[in-house]
């Protein structure tokens, strides 16, 4: 497991990565919430009401920032974050 921190415009965010068998799970984590690659569950995240986008195709924290969100939490909609916007878009918004 590799846990590097992400600084970014509005703060600092702590970069979870899992080397799994056929590719790594990733999640950046903000301080009110993350952006997950497709390994996760976003259906869960919602009931679990947490603020939490997906993103697709990633196999590096540089990529999680820079790819298009595909999905997003209601909790993470009200926050302003919207699905097309980068990874990095969103998790400023969630500082």
């Amino acid at each position: 497991m590799l846990v590097e921190k992400i600084k970014l415009e509005k703060g600092s965010a702590m970069g979870m990565s899992f080397h799994m068998q056929k590719a790594p799970l990733l999640v950046i984590r903000a301080d009110r919430g993350f952006v997950m690659c497709g390994y996760l569950d976003m259906d869960m995240a919602g009931v679990l009401g947490d603020v939490a986008v997906k993103v697709k195709g990633v196999s590096t924290f540089d990529d999680v920032l820079n790819a298009l969100v595909v999905g997003a939490t209601q909790e993470a909609t009200n926050l302003g974050i919207k699905v097309g916007m980068t990874g990095k878009e969103a998790l400023e918004l969630m500082f």
